[in-house]
């Protein structure tokens, strides 16, 4: 079985090489002159007025949150379902079912959670 994973990990140590010497090559040739004005925050063109810290609400967090959620279980949802025959073949139909239910089970709690903390809520 690893034999069909060799592939795949050498494009990823390919990948990791020139991501790797191209950084390497960046820092070793790039410029290091540094000034008050290239470090300073930059934002649109317009410069900073007051505190850079500002507070966030929570309901951003939780779209991501959710978003995240609801992403991961159609990527998660789209390969069982297309196993799902050969699991039935070999007989493992009602576990593959109860795992999949307990996963779905997971997503609606934290489903249930970003409701109730008003996260699907615009103002």
């Amino acid at each position: 079985m690893f034999e069909q994973f060799i592939p795949v990990l050498m494009v990823l140590a390919v990948a990791a090489l020139f991501a790797g010497a191209f950084l390497g090559l960046s820092v070793w040739l790039g410029p290091r002159r540094g000034n008050a004005l290239k470090d300073s925050t930059y934002e649109c063109g317009i410069p900073v007025r007051g505190s850079i810290q500002i507070r966030f609400f929570v309901r951003f967090f939780l779209v991501a949150i959710f978003f995240l959620l609801f992403d991961l279980e159609a990527v998660f949802l789209y390969p069982w379902v297309i196993l799902y025959e050969r699991l039935l073949e070999a007989g493992h139909g009602v576990f593959a079912l109860a795992e999949m239910g307990i996963f779905v089970f997971i997503l609606l709690v934290g489903f249930v959670y970003i409701w109730k903390k008003g996260g699907l809520e615009w103002q």
